[in-house]
């Protein structure tokens, strides 16, 4: 961990009783906290306990309804972004702000409130990239970029301001291990030079290895600031739901049964010019098999996602259920055949964001749960499985009538694992399955897989988060530029040798995989 600032110090940004409401929501509290200057602070609570909210004021985006903002001392109104900006104020959103139709130093562009030069702002980008090590074409349109590289789009508009003050919202959701350290090298140096930053995440091991403090919000109010050093993950998290953390819990004696999923040399053609391909991917899943799918964003994962639920159609005998072949079937057929699946993107794949949670339910269950009649959708039945979902899942929301887009990103994750849980598929292929949701609702969905598995389904799980992988997976395999390594049984896995299979970074046989004992100690 970075040295910790002066506690003298004159605090750089001093939240005095915020409180922020929405029709039916007290978003925010009378919350009030300090971060120093070089001080990286994390900001912790379950999903909607407001902490989007909170820096949404502080980067211009929402304004407060009640309570002071002090900048440096003085009391300030940031009446939008890029006031923020003038000031100082980055931040690295948990939902990326990009045009999918534009190109990287496009959207970097618009992000700039002064105009440069195209060539001048790329040799700009490209110094940046260099010197933290990020790796990412400037010229490649956004639509053909991972989860993971579109976050790294965001991480490199950020530096270029220089901040005073980066918020970075669950920045390492899609990250290695390694490139977890390389990051934490860089806010480190951030906060050497006295850029204060403002670390939202739910991975509790990573906040104690970075963090020199913690505010901790439950239900918009603020319950507890703490030293990360002197906690556990498990009291951290035990703070931010206010009761006791419930271990994955498995069956005595659990069996695994015959393959239900075979995957035979699926081969797909890449989709355009910065797509990856697909080759020779072949493995099996047993009934009541959880097998993880691991590798640096970029490397195959939604194609193969793509390939596997009917998304993309490949040879008839390269995916079977149960025996029966359906490679080359659609979507729908493959839902009715058994498999369902959810694609890491929630916004505008896994949901519709302007459909009601009831219609998003009827996206994907109208078939298997007999929701249509004659090509009318029983709005009864389709509202009761909403409900039952929300009730299941734990979704905060006003109601099975809420917009997609009206609920928190972690709710929103919830409400779609449940979605297809619920309907209890024969094969389940889910990706980043508890991506930016809080560690209550990660266990509780982590627990439903297992449960489902119990039941004898057969579950994939594509993630780039290994500590979710190593805890869920009784087998896990590496993809790396659309090929797939042979599956080893988690027992006994080695990080190491993970880390050195996902290639560092994009399949570079060169980089370095060592990881350091802090981050190795995490998992």
């Amino acid at each position: 961990m970075s040295a910790s600032p002066s506690p003298a110090a004159q605090s750089r940004l001093d939240l005095v009783g915020i409180t922020k409401r929405f029709p039916g929501v007290l978003a925010n509290d009378q919350v009030s906290f300090s971060v120093k200057p070089g001080e990286i602070h994390a900001l912790l609570g379950e999903n909607g306990a407001g902490k989007s909210t909170l820096v949404k004021m502080i980067y211009g985006i929402q304004q407060p309804d009640a309570g002071e903002i002090l900048w440096d001392g003085a009391r300030i109104v940031i009446p939008n972004p890029k006031a923020a900006r003038r000031l100082g104020i980055g931040m690295v959103f948990q939902h990326f702000s990009l045009f999918e139709a534009m190109t990287v130093l496009e959207n970097i562009a618009l992000g700039m409130d002064a105009s440069i030069p195209a060539r001048d702002l790329e040799a700009k980008i490209l110094a940046v990239m260099a010197q933290y090590g990020l790796k990412l074409e400037p010229h490649r349109i956004v639509s053909t970029l991972s989860v993971g590289e579109r976050q790294r789009i965001e991480i490199v508009r950020a530096l270029l301001l220089n901040p005073k003050l980066l918020i970075m919202d669950e920045p390492t959701s899609v990250l290695t291990p390694q490139e977890v350290e390389q990051l934490f090298v860089v806010l480190r140096q951030l906060a050497a030079e006295g850029c204060s930053i403002l670390y939202i995440s739910h991975k509790l091991h990573e906040i104690k290895a970075l963090c020199h403090t913690a505010t901790i919000l439950r239900g918009g109010k603020l319950v507890d600031t703490c030293d990360p050093a002197v906690e556990t993950s498990r009291s951290m998290a035990e703070k931010m739901i206010g009761g006791s953390l419930k271990d994955i819990t498995r069956g005595a004696g659990r069996q695994l049964g015959a393959a239900k999923l075979v995957v035979n040399d699926l081969c797909v053609p890449k989709d355009g010019p910065f797509g990856i391909a697909l080759k020779g991917i072949s493995f099996a899943v047993r009934a009541g098999e959880i097998f993880g799918i691991a590798g640096v964003a970029g490397n195959g994962q939604n194609a193969l996602l793509s390939a596997l639920s009917g998304e993309v159609v490949a040879e008839a005998d390269a995916v079977s259920v149960d025996g029966v072949q359906i490679g080359a079937t659609s979507a729908k057929a493959r839902r009715l055949a058994g498999l369902g699946s959810v694609p890491e993107e929630r916004n505008g794949h896994a949901a519709v964001p302007d459909f009601t949670l009831t219609e998003n339910a009827v996206l994907t269950a109208r078939d298997r749960l007999g929701m249509v009649t004659s090509g009318l959708i029983n709005s009864g039945k389709a509202k009761a499985y909403a409900e039952q979902v929300i009730r299941a899942f734990a979704v905060k929301a006003t109601g099975p009538a809420a917009f997609a887009e009206s609920l928190s990103g972690g709710n929103l994750q919830k409400f779609i694992m449940g979605r297809e849980i619920l309907q209890k598929p024969a094969v389940l292929v889910v990706s980043q399955p508890t991506w930016g949701v809080d560690a209550g609702a990660a266990g509780a969905i982590h627990q439903a897989l297992v449960d489902l598995a119990a039941t004898g389904s057969a579950i994939v799980v594509i993630s780039q988060d290994l500590d979710e992988l190593l805890s869920l997976c009784d087998t896990l395999a590496v993809i790396n530029e659309g090929r797939l390594s042979e599956p080893m049984p988690v027992a006994g896995a080695n990080i190491e040798a993970i880390g050195l299979l996902m290639g560092g970074v994009h399949g570079d046989p060169t980089a370095d995989v060592h990881i350091s004992k802090e981050v190795a100690d995490a998992y």
